[in-house]
């Protein structure tokens, strides 16, 4: 079995201007010549300005996007559609509003038919995020960061090989957010998941993360990859933590330079 689980060869995405033909000569170019490997097993985070690509990467790896150019692999395979080997959980959880926490968590073993088989899964799952009482609960009677726990809980019920992370905490508080980020470590620790996120906070990478991709503005390019030389238990505070992030704003800054600065935000 190779040490690669996703391999990404010479990528291209290109969005269509307003009344215009989808070229790359007319269009807009989200990501030029991406090539990365991800190790089976490791937490790889993505990090960059905004509108450099990141979402647009990650929609590519989980099947809901085509590039013009280039393949995305999984375990050799190309990748053609969304697939339960690949869970992604969006930046807002995307919950279904008239579905109960426990429905939520069910509607993708139900969406394949195995609801009854594993049915007794959601009470795990529901306790391993930390919402035991709340399986009754509507997504407009919980809060942010529990509809997020409720997302991540319904992508890893299908066992997905791969967890594709879209800023799940971007909107929330502190607290909330860290408390979430210890979540995804334990689970990760646990189950050897390999885990991909897409993150604008250099700490939060730094934190969760074995590697970290630093990209360009638009059309965004991997600028580098930083391997994370730090325990596997992190102390935001400690100096080895505060050097790297130091060393990593400026690699991003150097990045940033690279780039047009236009902001892609319409586009990614």
């Amino acid at each position: 079995m190779s040490d690669s689980i996703i391999e990404i060869r010479n990528v291209n995405r290109v969005y269509a201007l307003e009344d215009h033909p989808l070229d790359e000569a007319s269009g807009v170019q989200a990501l030029r010549d991406i090539n990365l490997k991800v190790k089976r097993g490791e937490f790889l985070s993505i990090i960059g300005p905004s509108g450099c690509g990141k979402t647009t990467l990650l929609r590519l790896i989980g099947g809901l996007d085509e590039p013009q150019a280039g393949d995305l692999l999984m375990d050799g395979e190309k990748i053609k559609g969304p697939d339960p080997k690949r869970g992604y959980v969006f930046q807002q959880g995307s919950l279904f509003p008239w579905l109960t926490v426990e429905n939520n968590i069910a509607a993708g073993l139900r969406a394949r038919g195995v609801y009854r088989q594993y049915k007794a899964q959601v009470s795990k799952f529901i306790h391993m995020v930390g919402l035991d009482g709340f399986e009754k609960s509507y997504p407009h009677q919980i809060s942010g960061g529990m509809a997020q726990r409720v997302a991540i809980a319904r992508a890893l019920i299908n066992d997905p090989e791969v967890l594709l992370l879209d800023e799940p905490m971007g909107a929330l508080d502190s607290f909330t957010r860290a408390d979430i980020q210890d979540k995804l470590l334990e689970i990760h620790r646990e189950d050897h998941k390999t885990m991909i996120l897409v993150t604008h906070d250099v700490d939060e990478a730094i934190y969760l993360s074995d590697r970290i991709v630093i990209m360009t503005p638009r059309p965004g390019k991997i600028h580098e990859i930083v391997n994370v030389r730090l325990p596997e238990r992190r102390e935001r505070t400690s100096n080895d933590f505060l050097e790297l992030r130091k060393d990593i704003m400026k690699r991003f800054h150097s990045a940033s330079a690279e780039g047009s600065g236009v902001d892609m935000a319409a586009y990614i």
